[in-house]
């Protein structure tokens, strides 16, 4: 494997590794709220965390990379804060991430949420446990399929990402050529052997992520 190749599989799990991290960070209040509340918004804020589901990669990343881009609202507003503008860098891929990955973690999270039902939180409530109390002592525990399947959905579902990876970073090696993109660069040169080496790569790592989830998947043992 040339040293390339090493630097495109070692940035893939850089950034799925991160987006897992900030999408169970941000997803985790974002599914309790969806799965707890009666919220007349909820039907629309659902949509959008469901949408990166049915819209093409390169749709998304194409609306990112003019918002995030030096004339869009945010590139200037990063600019006029001395920061560096997000596309064609690290930051810019988990940021288009995060966003495209979002429905892998939040909705395994909402169903996990759901299925705990009232009476373990009203039975906390009877304890005088506060909200952060029942959530780490009750609701996590409870829950923790579902942030484990969140957690490897999430992590699988960036390793595989191609359409919004090169539209908001190119495909700059060392920099934010991902292992998709090495294959497609091996691929466009003919270069077949060394498609072929990083393609089975990823194709072992989608059976072992498909296997995991099967066996912690709640009840399949009933």
């Amino acid at each position: 494997m040339s040293p390339t190749d090493l630097a495109a599989v070692w940035l893939t799990l850089k950034l799925a590794a991160t987006t897992t991290i900030v999408l169970l960070l941000v997803g985790t209040p974002v599914a309790w709220w969806l799965a707890r509340t009666r919220h007349w918004a909820k039907g629309a804020i659902a949509t959008v965390v469901t949408l990166p589901l049915v819209l093409p990669p390169t749709v998304l990343g194409f609306y990112l990379l003019v918002l995030l881009g030096p004339d869009g609202a945010f590139g200037r507003l990063l600019q006029a804060s001395g920061l560096q503008p997000l596309p064609f860098t690290f930051g810019g891929l988990v940021v288009a991430s995060v966003i495209y990955s979002m429905p892998f973690v939040v909705q395994p999270l909402q169903q996990a949420f759901e299925a705990i039902g009232e009476q373990p939180l009203e039975a906390a409530a009877t304890l005088r446990a506060g909200p952060w109390d029942t959530f780490f002592a009750v609701v996590m525990p409870l829950a923790w399929p579902g942030f484990m399947t969140a957690g490897i959905l999430g992590f699988a579902h960036t390793v595989g990402e191609f359409g919004v990876v090169l539209m908001i970073g190119g495909n700059i090696p060392g920099e934010t050529q991902v292992l998709s993109l090495a294959i497609y660069n091996h691929v466009e040169a003919l270069e077949h052997d060394a498609a072929h080496r990083l393609a089975a790569g990823m194709l072992v790592f989608a059976f072992i992520v498909l296997l995991l989830l099967n066996v912690l998947r709640p009840g399949r043992r009933r």
